[in-house]
């Protein structure tokens, strides 16, 4: 049988890769529930019309089918691309058993067909928190939610994360107030600027919104604005437009930015940092006010590694409209190019901290009863696969990367167990005897680069 490929877009993590992964997704829980976010899990698939709303991926869904379907026969059913469609869903169809406003968190695959390349992948896993009303909404949930993940991202071994705020309102309200015909379509070319140089996107937004030269001018130092203070303020006064939602946006967008601000500050957020972008604006269309960006340093290729914002109509049943406000953080599309730099590693490639050595297969019952007594109080442990001599079964620990191997005493004598990195070793209890914190479960470190 020939070896296996591997298939593009699909990564697997080897062990001491996925303990990585786990420590950053147990963090990411805790701080979403040390805030009261509880745990949701939706299932993988959705019916296509629900998953076509998004509009720009139509392309880029899977469809399920089974292997044997007839000719022409269509399930309706496709794998979800993000968690924020099927969490709408999920919202309609139990609104009667949520108490609202109602806190979630999530973390899940998704799938998506697009081009396989670093930090985008077909399958891979997202981290969302999300506030959802009933009816309405109250803003101060939208610095609340982003203020949580800056904490959440902020707690991680990762590189230092860029927050880049805007606000929909405020780039609605300035194309409005500036007078052009096609606010939406100036929104969706503005949105371009990281692709396409300013006067191309200039000349788009003549063709496109309707805008004249002098406007498109105007709508380009707009989106030149960015700051990490909040002087963004009289920059836009500054331009010379007025509208009334133009100045809720500007009153939203500034009370972001102080929130979140003050989440990064401190000793959990050093590297952090919070700026108001006006160039972004989030390609989707359910976004209506708050929107956000995050960045990567030194990581800047990837463009975004999470995102989201407000939405005031994305879920509802004909009677109710559920608001609501999240953001989304890429688990893979950060965690794998980091651990493929090496930027990123586990201390040890297994859990275990203690190897019971077992000095003949006539005695591996008394080792396997120590290993018991260990993890009785916590203490990941393993007994040693073969007897050997004790040189052998420290080499074996040594390659899994277990700091401590424990010896059964002889004849009345006492146990003794070694930490194989120092070469100590000392008479020990196993009713008694506990690792050192780090010890005791593999620690993710983050290698300088």
């Amino acid at each position: 049988m020939p070896r296996p490929k591997p298939l593009s877009g699909f990564p697997e993590l080897l062990p001491a890769d996925r303990i990585v992964e786990q420590h950053l997704q147990d963090r990411l829980r805790a701080t979403f529930e040390l805030h009261g976010f509880g745990s949701v899990e939706t299932r993988a698939v959705e019916q296509l019309d629900r998953l076509a709303k998004g509009g720009e991926i139509d392309k880029e869904v899977y469809v399920l089918r089974r292997l044997h379907a007839a000719e022409g026969e269509d399930s309706g059913l496709g794998l979800h691309f993000d968690l924020t469609v099927p969490f709408a869903r999920y919202v309609v169809e139990n609104a009667g058993h949520l108490s609202f406003p109602f806190r979630r968190y999530q973390i899940q695959p998704a799938w998506r067909g697009e081009r396989p390349q670093v930090g985008r992948y077909r399958q891979f896993t997202q981290a969302d928190i999300d506030i959802v009303g009933s009816g309405v909404l109250p803003f101060h949930h939208d610095i609340e939610v982003m203020a949580v993940m800056v904490e959440a991202l902020a707690a991680l071994p990762l590189p230092a994360m860029s927050f880049q705020f805007n606000n929909r309102k405020l780039i609605q309200g300035f194309y409005r107030g500036l007078g052009l015909p096609d606010v939406i379509a100036a929104i969706r070319t503005i949105d371009k600027l990281d692709k396409l140089p300013a006067e191309i996107v200039a000349e788009q937004l003549v063709a496109n919104a309707g805008a004249t030269e002098e406007q498109a001018q105007t709508c380009l130092k707009l989106a030149e604005i960015r700051v990490a203070d909040t002087s963004f303020v009289d920059r836009v006064r500054e331009l010379g437009v007025t509208d009334e939602l133009l100045d809720e946006g500007l009153a939203e967008l500034l009370a972001v930015v102080e929130g979140c601000q003050s989440a990064a500050q401190g000793d959990v957020g050093a590297g952090t940092t919070v700026e108001a972008n006006l160039r972004i604006a989030r390609g989707l269309d359910y976004y209506t006010g708050t929107v956000v960006e995050i960045f990567m340093a030194g990581y800047e290729h990837l463009k975004s590694v999470g995102g989201g914002g407000r939405y005031d109509a994305l879920a509802a049943d004909g009677k109710t409209t559920y608001p609501g406000v999240g953001v989304s953080f890429g688990v893979s599309r950060t965690l794998v190019p980091l651990l493929a730099d090496g930027r990123l590693a586990a201390s040890r490639q297994v859990p275990s901290a203690v190897l019971v050595a077992v000095a003949e297969e006539a005695t591996r019952a008394e080792s396997v009863a120590i290993a018991q007594r260990l993890r009785a109080r916590g203490i990941p442990v393993e007994v040693a696969p073969e007897a050997a001599k004790w040189g052998k079964q420290i080499k074996a620990a040594d390659r899994r990367g277990i700091p401590y191997v424990w010896f059964p005493g002889e004849d009345g004598a006492s146990d003794e167990v070694k930490d194989i990195r120092t070469g100590e070793q000392v008479t020990a209890d196993a009713d008694t005897w506990t690792p050192p914190a780090d010890d005791l479960r593999p620690q993710v470190v983050a290698p300088q680069p």
